[in-house]
């Protein structure tokens, strides 16, 4: 059986951009005691998660047993994690961010680049598309323009008539 995809929470995700009278915090790691952000790469079982974190290690991330039974933690999910001191290639889970939370955080730019997968990249991606296919565009419409103005033949006056071109006109 397949678990549910958690869908981002509009009306929440307005109300943390606006900055609305109602604070809404959304936690950040704490630098002091070593805490940093990381995306869980690959659920291992028996509560542990193979982490991608943001100084470019991958570590072994071990889920304590009072966030796992509040929190399911899923493959591709924003994490904050705190390696061991004396085992640098483990570490703890500390807290789990939503996705809502996790979107939020990257349009803040809060995130480094090598976590940054929730949306400000794909965003950033597409406008760059779009703007290449406009500059193209406009690339093509001046060199046509160009040549429309080479191309440019001469007006020659007509001698007929005006009572020619008007009857022509009537038939």
């Amino acid at each position: 059986m397949a678990r549910r995809e958690e869908k981002v929470d509009a009306e929440l995700l307005a109300r943390l951009e606006s900055g609305g009278s109602d604070k809404i915090r959304v936690p950040l790691p704490n630098r002091k005691v070593n805490e940093m952000f990381a995306i869980a790469d690959q659920i291992l079982g028996g509560r542990r998660v193979r982490a991608v974190c943001e100084d470019g290690d991958s570590r072994l991330a071990r889920i304590p047993g009072k966030m796992r039974r509040r929190q399911w933690v899923r493959e591709g999910d924003l994490i904050v994690v705190q390696p061991w001191d004396f085992q640098d290639e483990k570490a703890n889970v500390v807290m789990r961010y939503t996705k809502t939370q996790s979107l939020y955080l990257s349009r803040k730019g809060v995130l480094p680049d090598i976590v940054d997968l929730f949306g400000m990249s794909e965003d950033i991606s597409e406008v760059t598309d779009s703007n290449e296919e406009m500059e193209i565009i406009e690339e093509e419409n001046l060199v046509e323009e160009e040549s429309e103005l080479e191309v440019e033949e001469p007006v020659v006056k007509d001698t007929t008539s005006v009572d020619d071109d008007i009857d022509s006109f009537f038939g």
